[in-house]
């Protein structure tokens, strides 16, 4: 029994293995109470004004207490951060590290501007919008009633969590995510490709260093 579990594991892609794991271990250290919630969450004034620099890590990897919660959000890692390493980043673990980064970026600096303390689900669903505008010819079942193709995916999500967990700050987090995949859809994909781009790569380029310390090749 214990075989096909490991392999289970070991046929996850390594970055999203990694990330499920922190997510996953975060969140037995918080319900065995060895962290709190509250020193895991982000704000520049305490991670910067009170050198609490492990707030920039750990406000990407609470998703929440143990529960169906939790396993929802493990699903959408696990599904689409999973389906974009394999395909869109085969072979390119330093890219997709990258991208990690950028939108980890992106979500930090529009802190100041927005009660969101916690980013996790905002960097997984940048992954799931990222993924369907990609994959916009893939057709899908919404919880079993309503078929959709891919791109109308984070659309119906967002509407879901409108309607059904509290309005638009229920939904807020779900909005910023889509705004940080699309300012990378937008750079990597689109522009080069609509815009004026000399290059024909998209305007994204992970940096030699980053390539080396993950034993990427360079192009």
């Amino acid at each position: 029994m214990a075989q096909p579990i490991e392999q289970w594991i070991n046929d996850i892609p390594p970055v999203t293995r990694v990330w499920i794991a922190a997510a996953v271990g975060t969140s037995v250290l918080v319900e065995c109470q060895v962290v709190s919630p509250l020193q895991l969450y982000f704000s520049w004034k305490t991670a910067v004004g009170n050198m609490q620099l492990w707030r920039f890590v750990t406000t990407f990897l609470y998703f929440g207490p143990l529960s169906l919660d939790l396993a929802f959000h493990l699903f959408f890692i696990m599904r689409y951060s999973r389906l974009l390493e394999e395909n869109s980043f085969s072979n390119r673990k330093a890219d997709y590290v990258w991208l990690l980064f950028l939108c980890s970026i992106f979500l930090l600096l529009i802190t100041p501007f927005l009660t969101l303390p916690l980013l996790a689900s905002s960097l997984a669903f940048a992954l799931v919008y990222i993924w369907s505008r990609r994959n916009p010819s893939i057709k899908m079942s919404l919880f079993g009633v309503v078929t959709i193709t891919a791109p109308y995916l984070p659309l119906c999500l967002v509407g879901f969590s409108w309607l059904l967990q509290g309005g638009f700050q229920a939904a807020i987090g779900d909005i910023v995510g889509i705004l940080a995949g699309h300012t990378y859809v937008f750079l990597q994909d689109y522009w080069p490709r609509e815009m004026w781009s000399t290059t024909g790569q998209g305007e994204i380029q992970t940096p030699a260093p980053v390539k080396r310390m993950f034993g990427q090749a360079e192009r």
